[in-house]
Protein backbone atom coordinates (compact mmCIF):
# COMPACT_ATOMS: atom_id res chain seq x y z
CA UNK A 1 0.00 0.00 0.00
CA UNK A 2 2.61 2.77 0.94
CA UNK A 3 4.05 4.55 -2.24
CA UNK A 4 6.26 7.48 -0.84
CA UNK A 5 7.70 8.38 3.02
CA UNK A 6 7.22 12.13 2.87
CA UNK A 7 7.46 15.01 5.29
CA UNK A 8 4.23 16.84 5.98
CA UNK A 9 1.99 19.22 7.83
CA UNK A 10 -1.52 17.08 9.21
CA UNK A 11 -3.56 19.49 7.30
CA UNK A 12 -1.36 18.87 4.07
CA UNK A 13 -1.93 15.06 4.94
CA UNK A 14 -5.42 15.47 4.80
CA UNK A 15 -5.39 17.36 1.24
CA UNK A 16 -2.91 14.93 -0.34
CA UNK A 17 -5.35 11.82 1.14
CA UNK A 18 -8.31 13.80 -0.90
CA UNK A 19 -6.21 13.34 -4.09
CA UNK A 20 -5.28 9.75 -3.57
CA UNK A 21 -8.39 8.47 -2.40
CA UNK A 22 -10.27 9.44 -5.34
CA UNK A 23 -12.28 12.66 -4.12
CA UNK A 24 -14.16 13.91 -6.93
CA UNK A 25 -14.65 17.79 -5.48
CA UNK A 26 -13.91 19.81 -2.45
CA UNK A 27 -15.48 22.83 -1.54
CA UNK A 28 -13.59 24.72 1.54
CA UNK A 29 -12.87 28.52 2.97
CA UNK A 30 -10.05 29.43 4.38
CA UNK A 31 -9.61 29.49 8.77
CA UNK A 32 -6.84 29.42 10.99
CA UNK A 33 -6.05 26.45 11.45
CA UNK A 34 -6.49 24.84 8.41
CA UNK A 35 -6.23 26.96 5.86
CA UNK A 36 -3.17 24.69 4.63
CA UNK A 37 -6.01 21.82 3.60
CA UNK A 38 -6.92 24.30 0.76
CA UNK A 39 -3.50 25.59 0.30
CA UNK A 40 -2.27 22.55 -0.10
CA UNK A 41 -5.06 21.68 -3.03
CA UNK A 42 -4.35 24.73 -4.78
CA UNK A 43 -0.47 24.04 -5.21
CA UNK A 44 -1.28 20.33 -6.68
CA UNK A 45 -3.83 21.22 -9.02
CA UNK A 46 -5.79 18.33 -8.61
CA UNK A 47 -7.81 19.40 -11.86
CA UNK A 48 -4.92 19.07 -14.25
CA UNK A 49 -4.57 15.61 -13.03
CA UNK A 50 -7.33 13.66 -11.62
CA UNK A 51 -9.96 15.95 -12.84
CA UNK A 52 -10.82 16.86 -9.24
CA UNK A 53 -12.86 20.05 -8.29
CA UNK A 54 -10.72 22.78 -6.11
CA UNK A 55 -13.35 25.67 -5.23
CA UNK A 56 -12.95 28.36 -2.22
CA UNK A 57 -16.26 29.53 -1.65
CA UNK A 58 -17.64 32.87 -0.53
CA UNK A 59 -18.18 31.06 2.82
CA UNK A 60 -18.72 28.04 5.15
CA UNK A 61 -22.39 28.42 4.52
CA UNK A 62 -21.68 27.97 0.69
CA UNK A 63 -19.16 25.66 0.95
CA UNK A 64 -21.18 22.89 3.31
CA UNK A 65 -24.03 23.51 0.78
CA UNK A 66 -22.12 22.77 -2.30
CA UNK A 67 -21.20 19.72 -0.80
CA UNK A 68 -24.69 19.11 -0.48
CA UNK A 69 -25.37 19.46 -3.61
CA UNK A 70 -22.12 17.29 -5.20
CA UNK A 71 -22.19 14.37 -3.09
CA UNK A 72 -26.13 14.66 -4.16
CA UNK A 73 -24.81 13.18 -7.40
CA UNK A 74 -23.17 10.29 -5.81
CA UNK A 75 -19.67 11.65 -6.24
CA UNK A 76 -16.95 12.09 -3.65
CA UNK A 77 -17.50 15.58 -1.94
CA UNK A 78 -15.51 16.95 0.88
CA UNK A 79 -14.93 20.02 2.64
CA UNK A 80 -12.87 21.68 5.83
CA UNK A 81 -13.09 24.18 8.82
CA UNK A 82 -12.05 25.16 12.11
CA UNK A 83 -14.64 25.33 15.30
CA UNK A 84 -16.32 29.23 13.85
CA UNK A 85 -16.48 27.86 10.64
CA UNK A 86 -17.80 24.22 11.37
CA UNK A 87 -20.34 25.90 13.49
CA UNK A 88 -21.76 28.04 10.42
CA UNK A 89 -21.98 24.36 8.74
CA UNK A 90 -24.30 22.62 11.32
CA UNK A 91 -27.60 23.57 9.20
CA UNK A 92 -26.17 21.85 6.09
CA UNK A 93 -24.80 19.13 8.33
CA UNK A 94 -28.18 18.17 9.51
CA UNK A 95 -29.59 18.34 5.80
CA UNK A 96 -26.39 15.79 4.95
CA UNK A 97 -27.30 13.45 7.41
CA UNK A 98 -31.08 14.42 6.84
CA UNK A 99 -30.84 13.41 3.01
CA UNK A 100 -28.42 10.08 4.01
CA UNK A 101 -25.87 12.09 1.75
CA UNK A 102 -22.28 10.41 2.50
CA UNK A 103 -19.47 12.85 2.16
CA UNK A 104 -16.21 13.82 4.38
CA UNK A 105 -15.78 16.66 6.68
CA UNK A 106 -12.32 18.23 8.45
CA UNK A 107 -12.34 20.17 11.79
CA UNK A 108 -9.41 21.33 12.93
CA UNK A 109 -10.85 22.53 16.43
CA UNK A 110 -9.37 25.63 17.95
CA UNK A 111 -10.15 27.62 21.35
CA UNK A 112 -13.17 28.99 21.88
CA UNK A 113 -16.05 30.03 22.37
CA UNK A 114 -17.24 32.59 19.67
CA UNK A 115 -13.93 33.08 17.73
CA UNK A 116 -11.27 32.39 21.03
CA UNK A 117 -7.94 32.07 19.47
CA UNK A 118 -5.87 30.18 16.84
CA UNK A 119 -4.49 27.63 18.90
CA UNK A 120 -5.31 24.17 19.47
CA UNK A 121 -8.22 22.89 21.63
CA UNK A 122 -10.80 20.11 21.71
CA UNK A 123 -13.94 21.51 22.62
CA UNK A 124 -16.18 20.48 19.74
CA UNK A 125 -16.39 17.47 20.81
CA UNK A 126 -20.61 17.96 21.99
CA UNK A 127 -20.85 19.47 18.80
CA UNK A 128 -19.37 16.91 17.10
CA UNK A 129 -20.84 13.78 18.80
CA UNK A 130 -23.88 15.40 20.13
CA UNK A 131 -25.84 15.88 16.80
CA UNK A 132 -24.63 20.37 16.78
CA UNK A 133 -27.20 20.77 14.58
CA UNK A 134 -31.39 19.96 14.66
CA UNK A 135 -32.82 16.64 14.81
CA UNK A 136 -32.08 13.00 15.93
CA UNK A 137 -29.05 12.40 13.48
CA UNK A 138 -25.33 11.50 14.33
CA UNK A 139 -22.02 12.33 12.37
CA UNK A 140 -19.39 9.57 12.45
CA UNK A 141 -16.73 11.27 14.23
CA UNK A 142 -13.14 9.76 14.18
CA UNK A 143 -9.94 11.63 16.09
CA UNK A 144 -6.81 11.09 14.30
CA UNK A 145 -3.93 11.52 16.67
CA UNK A 146 -0.95 11.83 14.25
CA UNK A 147 -0.35 12.96 10.28
CA UNK A 148 -0.20 9.43 9.42
CA UNK A 149 -3.75 9.14 10.96
CA UNK A 150 -4.97 12.04 9.27
CA UNK A 151 -3.67 10.56 5.69
CA UNK A 152 -5.13 7.23 6.42
CA UNK A 153 -8.29 8.34 8.08
CA UNK A 154 -9.58 9.92 4.64
CA UNK A 155 -9.84 6.44 3.41
CA UNK A 156 -11.59 4.83 5.52
CA UNK A 157 -13.75 7.79 5.78
CA UNK A 158 -15.20 7.69 2.62
CA UNK A 159 -15.92 3.50 3.52
CA UNK A 160 -17.90 4.45 6.04
CA UNK A 161 -19.44 6.97 4.74
CA UNK A 162 -20.75 5.32 1.49
CA UNK A 163 -21.73 1.47 3.09
CA UNK A 164 -23.69 3.78 5.66
CA UNK A 165 -24.82 6.87 3.04
CA UNK A 166 -23.78 9.18 6.08
CA UNK A 167 -21.28 12.27 6.66
CA UNK A 168 -17.99 11.36 8.71
CA UNK A 169 -16.09 13.90 10.91
CA UNK A 170 -12.46 14.09 10.86
CA UNK A 171 -12.37 15.66 14.51
CA UNK A 172 -8.77 17.02 14.80
CA UNK A 173 -6.90 20.20 16.34
CA UNK A 174 -4.50 22.57 15.28
CA UNK A 175 -1.45 20.90 16.66
CA UNK A 176 -1.74 17.71 14.35
CA UNK A 177 -2.94 19.69 11.91
CA UNK A 178 0.08 22.27 12.15
CA UNK A 179 2.87 19.77 13.03
CA UNK A 180 4.88 17.89 11.13
CA UNK A 181 5.81 13.93 10.92
CA UNK A 182 6.95 11.14 8.49
CA UNK A 183 3.87 10.27 6.16
CA UNK A 184 3.82 7.15 4.07
CA UNK A 185 1.67 7.62 1.34
CA UNK A 186 -0.31 5.36 -1.31
CA UNK A 187 -1.13 4.65 -4.34
CA UNK A 188 -3.52 6.94 -6.93
CA UNK A 189 -7.38 5.16 -6.34
CA UNK A 190 -8.86 6.66 -9.32
CA UNK A 191 -11.89 8.50 -9.52
CA UNK A 192 -14.94 6.55 -9.84
CA UNK A 193 -16.04 6.11 -13.85
CA UNK A 194 -19.45 6.82 -14.35
CA UNK A 195 -20.41 3.17 -14.44
CA UNK A 196 -19.07 2.51 -10.92
CA UNK A 197 -20.82 5.55 -9.62
CA UNK A 198 -24.24 4.74 -10.33
CA UNK A 199 -23.32 0.79 -9.34
CA UNK A 200 -22.38 2.23 -6.40
CA UNK A 201 -25.25 5.19 -5.46
CA UNK A 202 -27.97 3.73 -7.14
CA UNK A 203 -30.31 6.39 -4.51
CA UNK A 204 -28.39 9.85 -6.30
CA UNK A 205 -29.28 12.04 -8.77
CA UNK A 206 -27.61 10.79 -11.70
CA UNK A 207 -30.39 11.18 -14.11
CA UNK A 208 -33.27 8.89 -14.48
CA UNK A 209 -34.03 5.80 -17.32
CA UNK A 210 -37.31 4.71 -17.69
CA UNK A 211 -36.79 1.69 -15.63
CA UNK A 212 -37.53 3.47 -12.28
CA UNK A 213 -38.92 6.81 -10.38
CA UNK A 214 -37.44 9.75 -9.93
CA UNK A 215 -34.71 9.83 -7.45
CA UNK A 216 -35.23 12.52 -4.82
CA UNK A 217 -32.56 13.72 -2.94
CA UNK A 218 -34.25 15.87 0.33
CA UNK A 219 -34.78 15.90 3.99
CA UNK A 220 -38.29 17.55 3.56
CA UNK A 221 -41.06 15.67 4.80
CA UNK A 222 -44.39 16.49 5.93
CA UNK A 223 -46.24 13.65 6.31
CA UNK A 224 -45.12 12.79 10.78
CA UNK A 225 -45.87 9.21 10.15
CA UNK A 226 -43.66 8.96 7.09
CA UNK A 227 -41.26 11.37 8.72
CA UNK A 228 -41.30 8.76 12.07
CA UNK A 229 -40.80 5.61 9.89
CA UNK A 230 -37.36 7.47 8.31
CA UNK A 231 -35.87 8.56 11.89
CA UNK A 232 -36.31 4.59 12.90
CA UNK A 233 -34.70 3.98 9.81
CA UNK A 234 -32.19 6.17 10.78
CA UNK A 235 -31.41 5.30 14.45
CA UNK A 236 -31.46 1.25 13.33
CA UNK A 237 -28.58 2.78 10.76
CA UNK A 238 -26.41 4.31 13.88
CA UNK A 239 -27.14 1.05 16.18
CA UNK A 240 -25.30 -0.73 13.46
CA UNK A 241 -22.76 1.83 13.74
CA UNK A 242 -22.55 1.34 17.38
CA UNK A 243 -21.67 -2.19 16.61
CA UNK A 244 -19.64 -2.85 14.13
CA UNK A 245 -17.62 0.44 13.50
CA UNK A 246 -15.81 1.18 16.86
CA UNK A 247 -12.34 1.75 16.75
CA UNK A 248 -9.96 2.59 19.69
CA UNK A 249 -6.81 1.35 21.12
CA UNK A 250 -5.74 0.24 24.49
CA UNK A 251 -1.61 0.58 25.87
CA UNK A 252 -0.83 -1.22 28.98
CA UNK A 253 -4.27 -1.26 29.97
CA UNK A 254 -4.66 -5.44 31.07
CA UNK A 255 -2.20 -4.92 34.30
CA UNK A 256 -3.04 -1.45 34.46
CA UNK A 257 -4.47 -0.16 38.39
CA UNK A 258 -5.25 3.43 36.40
CA UNK A 259 -5.96 4.43 33.35
CA UNK A 260 -6.19 7.60 31.00
CA UNK A 261 -8.48 8.26 28.69
CA UNK A 262 -7.78 10.82 25.75
CA UNK A 263 -7.83 10.70 22.16
CA UNK A 264 -6.31 13.14 19.33
CA UNK A 265 -3.57 15.56 20.70
CA UNK A 266 -4.40 14.47 24.48
CA UNK A 267 -3.68 10.92 23.61
CA UNK A 268 0.04 12.05 22.62
CA UNK A 269 0.68 13.73 25.90
CA UNK A 270 -1.31 10.91 28.19
CA UNK A 271 1.19 8.06 26.38
CA UNK A 272 3.75 9.96 27.39
CA UNK A 273 2.27 10.66 30.77
CA UNK A 274 1.72 6.95 30.82
CA UNK A 275 5.60 6.14 30.12
CA UNK A 276 6.77 8.46 33.13
CA UNK A 277 3.79 6.99 35.44
CA UNK A 278 5.51 3.32 34.58
CA UNK A 279 8.94 4.66 35.27
CA UNK A 280 7.64 5.39 38.79
CA UNK A 281 6.44 1.83 39.25
CA UNK A 282 2.77 3.04 38.92
CA UNK A 283 0.62 0.60 36.68
CA UNK A 284 -1.22 3.23 34.65
CA UNK A 285 -2.72 2.52 30.84
CA UNK A 286 -4.25 4.55 28.00
CA UNK A 287 -7.44 4.27 26.41
CA UNK A 288 -6.86 5.98 23.39
CA UNK A 289 -10.53 6.47 21.76
CA UNK A 290 -10.39 6.57 17.63
CA UNK A 291 -14.00 6.85 16.93
CA UNK A 292 -15.84 9.17 19.25
CA UNK A 293 -19.48 8.35 17.25
CA UNK A 294 -19.68 5.41 18.10
CA UNK A 295 -18.30 5.82 20.96
CA UNK A 296 -16.41 2.57 22.90
CA UNK A 297 -19.11 2.01 25.58
CA UNK A 298 -17.99 -1.53 26.38
CA UNK A 299 -14.28 -1.31 26.16
CA UNK A 300 -14.74 1.76 28.86
CA UNK A 301 -17.37 -0.28 31.07
CA UNK A 302 -15.15 -3.48 30.61
CA UNK A 303 -11.83 -1.85 31.96
CA UNK A 304 -13.51 0.13 34.58
CA UNK A 305 -14.09 -3.10 36.66
CA UNK A 306 -11.03 -3.81 36.62
CA UNK A 307 -9.02 -0.27 37.30
CA UNK A 308 -9.48 1.53 40.89
CA UNK A 309 -10.03 4.91 38.70
CA UNK A 310 -9.59 7.36 35.50
CA UNK A 311 -8.45 10.00 34.42
CA UNK A 312 -10.41 12.01 31.37
CA UNK A 313 -7.38 14.17 29.46
CA UNK A 314 -9.19 16.67 27.01
CA UNK A 315 -8.40 19.88 25.86
CA UNK A 316 -12.07 21.18 27.10
CA UNK A 317 -13.27 21.94 30.32
CA UNK A 318 -14.79 18.85 30.39
CA UNK A 319 -16.86 17.32 27.46
CA UNK A 320 -15.59 13.60 26.77
CA UNK A 321 -16.11 12.44 30.56
CA UNK A 322 -19.65 12.56 30.28
CA UNK A 323 -19.75 9.69 28.17
CA UNK A 324 -16.88 7.77 29.80
CA UNK A 325 -18.97 7.86 33.17
CA UNK A 326 -21.70 6.73 31.62
CA UNK A 327 -20.66 4.36 30.17
CA UNK A 328 -18.24 3.07 32.98
CA UNK A 329 -21.72 1.99 34.87
CA UNK A 330 -18.85 1.84 37.89
CA UNK A 331 -18.44 3.73 41.35
CA UNK A 332 -14.53 4.13 40.76
CA UNK A 333 -13.26 7.85 40.83
CA UNK A 334 -13.53 9.34 37.07
CA UNK A 335 -11.90 12.61 36.77
CA UNK A 336 -11.45 15.21 34.26
CA UNK A 337 -7.49 16.91 34.01
CA UNK A 338 -7.40 19.86 31.02
CA UNK A 339 -5.98 22.81 29.72
CA UNK A 340 -7.97 25.30 27.25
CA UNK A 341 -8.17 28.23 25.86
CA UNK A 342 -5.46 26.97 23.18
CA UNK A 343 -2.94 25.92 25.87
CA UNK A 344 -1.74 21.96 25.37
CA UNK A 345 -0.95 20.38 29.03
CA UNK A 346 2.46 18.57 29.57
CA UNK A 347 2.82 14.76 30.25
CA UNK A 348 4.68 16.04 33.86
CA UNK A 349 1.45 17.64 34.83
CA UNK A 350 -1.34 14.98 33.33
CA UNK A 351 0.87 12.31 35.53
CA UNK A 352 0.84 14.84 38.22
CA UNK A 353 -2.93 15.41 38.12
CA UNK A 354 -3.50 11.57 37.75
CA UNK A 355 -1.24 11.37 40.89
CA UNK A 356 -3.55 13.99 42.79
CA UNK A 357 -6.93 13.31 41.43
CA UNK A 358 -7.27 9.53 41.39
CA UNK A 359 -4.21 7.77 42.94
CA UNK A 360 -3.83 10.48 46.60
Amino acid sequence: MAKELKLMKGNEAIARAMIASGTDGYFGYPITPQSEVMETLMAEKPWETTGMVVLQAESELASINMVYGGAATGKKVATSSSSPGISLMQEGLTYLAGAEIPCVIMNAMRGGPGLGTIQPAQSDYFQSVKGGGHGDYQLYTIAPSSVQEMYDFVFDAWDIAFKYRNPVLILTDGAIGQCMEKCYTRDYVPRWTEEERRAIAPWATWGKPATRQHNIITSLELDSARQEVFNEKLQKKYREMEEHEVRFEALNCEDAEYIFVAYGTSARIAMKSMELARAKGLKVGLLRLITLYPFPKKEVARLAKQVKGMLCVEMSAGQMIEDVKLAAQCSIPIEHYGRFGGIIPTPEEVLEAMEQKIIK
